[in-house]
């Protein structure tokens, strides 16, 4: 067994198949496919189920899939350590991120490591929920996590490094009933409404849960696991859609009106870091991500 060996299986656990773990590693399927078969007899058990052209883990997978990325990023921790000698100049931070939080405050964190940073690469693994993106990181998946949860997620687990909280708003179309700058006292205005929501286990659709579980009759228009589908569809008229307020500055650019809810409730937003030891790259993120942008002018002071 060798390290490329342990690369090679955790592609395809990552990608799902062969032939996209192959195409993710610039590497044939049939030599992609037999590194695994020697894997497998080095290890004396089958990794995968072969199913047509899907792969499900067999129970020795699974167990294998922990130890794997340890010993991996065992590697990457090693080789980050002799690089960082001479600073941080290279390599590559992989942080698993929520829908939201992808889009703020994690552009904002991207662009002052960048500027810090320039020769570093930053991968964005996509989490659906906060339990998705501790996972996540706990495993070795990714170094970084970011993550909004009504609670902070287990010491644990992950180390939690607090951000600011993000409130929910109404995303309503630009022809709707409510006027622009509307703030909605009261959540019972809410009743009768179509709803875009989210898949249970994120923030958004907890509120709505919430709301249901109160006594507000409300219906849901649209179910989507794809965040990105909500502005286009609360643009075509099909729904209103709580979110929180990372979405407010891309909905008001795309004509979409962003009404405040009261009472205010909020998500804790939390960078989460493995417990032991990081790449300097992902300490280096951590230092800029954790630093606050400066006002853009008087009037934010």
């Amino acid at each position: 067994m060798d390290i490329r060996q342990l690369e090679y299986f955790l592609a395809v656990v990552d990608h799902g198949s062969f032939n996209r773990a192959a195409a993710a590693l610039y590497f044939s399927q049939p030599s992609l496919s037999q590194a695994i078969r020697a894997l497998e007899r080095d290890l004396g058990s089958d990794l995968f189920h072969r199913i047509g052209r899907r792969v499900v883990l067999t129970e020795a997978g699974t167990a294998l899939i922990e130890p794997a990325r340890a010993t991996v990023r065992g590697l990457e921790l090693a080789r980050a350590s002799v690089e960082s000698v001479h600073g941080v100049r290279t390599g590559r931070v992989e942080i698993a991120a929520m829908p939201s939080q992808a889009v703020a405050p994690l552009t904002g964190m991207i662009r002052r490591f960048h500027q810090a940073h320039p020769g570093v690469s930053v991968t964005v693994r996509a989490a659906a929920t906060p339990r998705d993106v501790t996972e996540m990181v706990r495993t070795g998946a990714a170094e970084l996590g970011l993550l909004a949860s009504l609670a902070p997620p287990p010491d644990t687990e992950v180390r939690a490094h607090s951000l600011p909280e993000q409130r929910f708003v109404l995303l309503a179309p630009p022809d709707g009933s409510f006027a622009p700058g509307t703030t909605v006292a009261d959540r019972k205005e809410l009743a009768g409404l179509r709803l875009i929501v989210g898949q249970q286990g994120t923030g958004m659709r907890r509120y709505v849960d919430d709301l249901i579980a109160e006594g507000v009759d409300v219906t849901f228009a649209v179910e989507t696991e794809h965040r990105i589908a909500i502005l286009p569809l609360v643009l075509a008229g099909l729904g209103l859609a709580v979110v929180t307020d990372a979405w407010r500055e891309l909905a008001r650019q795309a004509g979409v009106r962003v009404l405040d809810l009261e009472p205010r409730t909020s998500l804790r937003v939390t960078l989460v870091s493995r417990h032991g030891a990081t790449t300097a790259a992902a300490k280096a993120f951590l230092r800029t991500a954790l630093t606050e942008d400066p006002p853009c002018c008087k009037c934010c002071l």
